[in-house]
């Protein structure tokens, strides 16, 4: 039985109503619709996903809910048990998608998603498990058991949906953050954060109501990269994009002060 026969809108052959063409004629592309910053947004401030991996044994999909956070470079990292079945399917085929949504009132299709695809594999690296516990804090209750690692996903691509006739395929490059030429700001990354959450908690908590339009709450700092800070309160998360592309301290310290009177002036 189509889905014509059954009251609502038959798609024809084309697999698209002939409502549904005519909103999208009537819509049309958005020119002034970013892709890009709304995929790196979500990349860098969803907590939590769906991780998708090849089971195994019965070689179909499977998903299960993980949290997130990301490397420096926006790569994601997970904090996994070696014990759970989708770590089991990462050994055998490294290959996963991750789908990270952007929550919010009325049609779950309306807010925007990201799927970011890639190979997973576990990493050493003391950076990726300090920036997973300082988006995720509650974890180091059990992130020192001796079968849960800290994985990254080596990002090959994504797909983004914004909403209706926003859908678009993003680059690795696109999606990435470029750090190559940043390595003097990534080695004070632990210290700034810290700084900013001693002594400027003021300035943070403007950085997310005024710019990121985040509600009231005790923000702190949760990690900085070349082309934006991360901002935690509780279970809330927002992530502030630089005006400019940062890539040493001294720079860092004028586009934070900038921010910081550009948030006073959006007061009232």
């Amino acid at each position: 039985m189509t889905q014509g026969t059954r009251g609502g809108p038959n798609p024809g052959e084309s697999g698209i109503s002939e409502e549904a063409k005519a909103i999208l004629e009537r819509v049309g592309p958005d020119p002034s619709y970013d892709g890009i910053a709304v995929a790196k947004d979500l990349l860098r401030r969803i907590r939590a996903g769906a991780l998708a991996t090849i089971d195994r044994v019965a070689g179909f999909p499977s998903a299960t809910l993980v949290t997130v956070a990301t490397d420096q470079d926006g790569a994601p990292l997970f904090l996994m048990s070696r014990l759970s079945g989708h770590t089991a399917n990462l050994a055998a085929d490294p290959r996963a998608s991750v789908l990270l949504a952007e929550r919010g009132k009325g049609d779950p299709l309306a807010h925007p998603r990201l799927t970011v695809i890639g190979r997973i594999a576990p990493t050493d690296a003391p950076r990726a498990r300090a920036r997973f516990l300082a988006r995720h804090p509650k974890a180091d209750l059990y992130a020192g058991f001796g079968d849960f690692a800290v994985f990254r996903m080596e990002v090959e691509g994504a797909h983004l949906n914004g909403g209706f006739a926003r859908a678009m395929a993003v680059s690795r490059a696109d999606l990435l953050t470029r750090v190559d030429d940043a390595e003097s700001l990534l080695a004070l990354e632990e210290s700034a954060v810290a700084h900013m959450n001693e002594d400027h908690r003021d300035a943070l908590a403007l950085y997310a109501t005024r710019l990121a339009k985040a509600p009231q709450a005790e923000w702190r700092a949760t990690g900085l990269d070349p082309d934006g800070i991360d901002l935690a309160a509780g279970d809330l998360a927002a992530r502030v994009a630089f005006p400019e592309r940062v890539s040493e301290g001294g720079r860092l310290r004028r586009v934070l002060k900038e921010m910081a009177d550009r948030a006073r002036g959006t007061e009232g």
